[in-house]
């Protein structure tokens, strides 16, 4: 008996369209839903995030938030996932939430208001922890490893955009945001799979999301020495290319010999790539090192430190002047005191 076929009821579904829906759909049931009752949990029980991407508070930033949280506790419960008991004991992981922690550690907290999340693949857990960081924060304002994080998570498709987006929906609405109406497939970059649409989304060129792609394969030290300004983000690009192990011997040469790293050394370092040991890294970036005899100090100031007393709307001139006027006055008080 001939076996009489199916006939196919949309362009959707010759496409194969409708399964892909049908598949995201089910990818979105599984997320688990927010445990939104509070539990009350020692900081100390809680660890970090495993490679956590972003930078935590330090100096007189975290001061202010141990201060007050030793005045009036932690406001904003942190949220945190369960977890199978690690080597030190650990059954909870920090998903958002690290400064917080900290300060009330510091602050000698017993317990924290969390929110607990069960069952979330490590995946899943990325995409909170990465975007509470850019719900909180403008994405200009991270530092370049962390603008590196965010558009790897975004640009590898981590999990599908219909679950991201109800994760970042979840998100708002537990720090008590007001979110828009979103589509499930939001703007659908994902399709586009490209460095340009995902760009515009941070007014970047795809060249530049491109590069922040290449950062995110730096070793966790020299993504630093980036942060701070001691090696550009072209040099950092070159150095991607290097394997983890040259990478970590490039960088004990630079904390060893101080050596300052240029495009032609980082250059050369990546057609040497394979076979560095450290005293080809040494040869490369300390050869062509000069003795100076004036030797000039570049100092950097932590957003931290001048979004105390400057604006947006400060210009870089008024910044300057400002600068100029207050070292006069604080050195011509030194001498008086002298």
């Amino acid at each position: 008996m001939t076996k009489k076929m199916r006939r196919i009821q949309s362009m959707d579904e010759l496409l194969g369209l409708e399964e892909e829906e049908a598949q995201e759909k089910a990818e979105r049931t599984e997320l688990s839903p927010a445990k939104n009752g509070i539990e009350y949990l020692p900081p100390t029980a809680i660890r970090m995030f495993q490679n956590h991407p972003f930078h935590l508070y330090e100096g007189d930033r975290l001061k202010e938030l141990v201060d007050s949280i030793a005045e009036n506790g932690v406001l904003v419960p942190v949220i945190v996932r369960k977890i199978e008991p690690d080597a030190d004991g650990y059954r909870y992981e920090m998903l958002a939430g690290h400064n917080r922690r900290q300060g009330a550690i510091q602050a000698g907290l017993d317990k924290i208001p969390c929110i607990v999340k069960e069952n979330l693949s490590d995946k899943e857990a990325w995409v909170y922890v990465i975007e509470t960081n850019v719900i909180q924060r403008s994405f200009s304002e991270l530092y370049p490893s962390e603008k590196a994080a965010v558009l790897s998570m975004r640009y590898s498709r981590v999990i599908s955009q219909g679950k991201r987006n109800d994760i970042i929906a979840e998100i708002k609405r537990l720090e008590g945001e007001v979110m828009q109406e979103e589509g499930t497939c939001g703007n659908d970059f994902h399709k586009l799979k490209s460095r340009e649409a995902l760009g515009a989304e941070y007014d970047l060129t795809g060249r530049m999301v491109a590069n922040y792609l290449r950062i995110h394969e730096l070793i966790p030290a020299l993504k630093l020495r980036i942060d701070e300004g001691e090696i550009t983000l072209a040099c950092g690009v070159t150095l991607s290319y290097l394997i983890d192990k040259d990478q970590e011997t490039v960088e004990q040469v630079l904390k060893d010999e101080k050596c300052k790293m240029t495009p032609q050394n980082a250059s050369e370092l990546r057609k040497k790539g394979g076979s560095l040991d450290e005293e080809t890294v040494r040869q490369i970036l300390c050869s062509s090192k000069k003795p100076s005899v004036e030797k000039r100090v570049t100092y950097r100031i932590k957003p931290d430190i001048y979004q105390k007393y400057f604006s947006e709307q400060t210009s870089q001139k008024e910044f300057e002047q400002i600068v100029d006027q207050a070292l006069a006055l604080y050195f011509a008080n030194r001498q008086t005191v002298n």
